[in-house]
């Protein structure tokens, strides 16, 4: 299999056994602003970031049991350039190698989670241009043509709470991490980009 050469590490998925104080840690203490948080059935989600690029460059994730050490890392995640490369590499995927393939439209992304030959669950995904409230897990099917899927996405999206253009969203992070800053007295003067 060939790797996209865009391939970039992205985020980190954390199991917690109590999501509260995790927020608190990584809010009060790291600097990361809360982007999004909610829950699927099976668990309650929190996203954080320090970048407006980022829609979370970490999430926190509900289900690590009391004592159990061995399950601490959700998932590792690589961000792809294009809908087109992230196509070409579930095309390529070893499946005598990987398990575990679920393609994923998150509405903010599409991604590809999937578990490496000794278990470890991997992401690689590429943005989308909306923004909805998250957590969103919908099925895609990465076999159709890129217009398909877009025009599927795009309809999705309009329906959803928040919907609104990742540009916007980007914006409005910006100014909340710079708010940050400042009330902490580390503001530069510059301010984050979106």
């Amino acid at each position: 299999m060939t790797v996209p050469p865009s391939l970039r590490f992205s985020h980190v998925g954390l199991f917690c056994t109590r999501l509260e104080p995790l927020v608190d840690f990584y809010t009060r203490h790291m600097g990361f602003v809360i982007t999004d948080r909610g829950r699927l059935p099976h668990a309650e989600l929190c996203f954080l970031s320090r970048d407006p690029a980022e829609h979370h460059q970490l999430v926190l994730v509900t289900g690590r049991p009391e004592g159990l050490a061995d399950r601490i890392l959700n998932q590792i995640s690589f961000r792809v350039d294009s809908l087109a490369e992230l196509k070409a590499f579930y095309a390529a995927l070893p499946l005598d190698l990987v398990s575990d393939i679920d393609p994923v439209n998150h509405g903010i992304s599409w991604s590809l989670y999937f578990r490496d030959p000794e278990g470890n669950r991997l992401e690689v995904f590429t943005d989308t241009d909306w923004y909805i409230e998250q957590p969103i897990k919908e099925v895609v099917d990465l076999t159709q043509d890129e217009a398909t899927i877009l025009a599927k996405t795009h309809a999705y999206c309009m329906g959803q709470p928040g919907f609104r253009p990742m540009a916007d969203w980007r914006r409005d992070i910006a100014a909340k991490i710079n708010e940050r800053l400042e009330q902490q007295g580390r503001g530069t003067g510059k301010g984050i980009k979106p």
